[in-house]
């Protein structure tokens, strides 16, 4: 498969949002599944496209998957400090998982963390159960860090969010 990543367009955020949305779902990891709250951010392209990159991995015309790069800490980032940048909502649709896409989309958020001046890591949270986007960091050199991993609803649900880091 011949996979292109670049910045998501205004008409592609439908069809990225119901991807992500999709992976989540397929993949089980949306507590209280249709009717989870999360769904709706996931969806929300135009959101995040706003207020961070968003990216898209194209083949055959076709968006497979996206995946949303926050350069600086700010209202998209959920654990980059200073001089970090970090990776949110990666997800690829079904028939291209195993194809590499995933793969080149993190590369693309490597290059760009590469490119901001003075960050000096890439950081990521991730579920326990997402093995496969678990083998792609450490394939690149993302190492755990367990002493930021956090509870995004600590009030309301126990889920703990596990976090990877790659120094630049």
């Amino acid at each position: 498969m011949d996979i292109t990543i670049r910045t998501a367009a205004p008409d592609e955020y439908a069809a990225l949002g119901e991807i992500i949305a999709q992976a989540y779902l397929g993949d089980g990891l949306l507590d209280f599944r249709e009717s989870d709250r999360y769904l709706d951010e996931l969806r929300d392209v135009a959101k995040r496209a706003a207020e961070a990159d968003v990216l898209v991995a194209v083949a055959d015309g076709r968006v497979m998957g996206g995946v949303t790069f926050v350069p600086t800490s700010g209202p998209m980032a959920d654990i980059a400090r200073a001089g970090e940048a970090e990776i949110r909502m990666l997800a690829v649709s079904p028939e291209a998982r195993g194809r590499g896409a995933g793969e080149a989309l993190v590369r693309a958020c490597v290059e760009r963390a590469r490119a901001v001046e003075g960050c000096v890591r890439l950081v990521l949270s991730t579920q326990r159960g997402m093995h496969a986007a678990h083998r792609i960091y450490e394939r690149l050199g993302f190492t755990r860090t367990p002493e930021r991993d956090w509870k995004p609803l600590p009030d309301l649900l126990d889920v703990t969010l596990i976090t990877y880091e790659l120094t630049l």
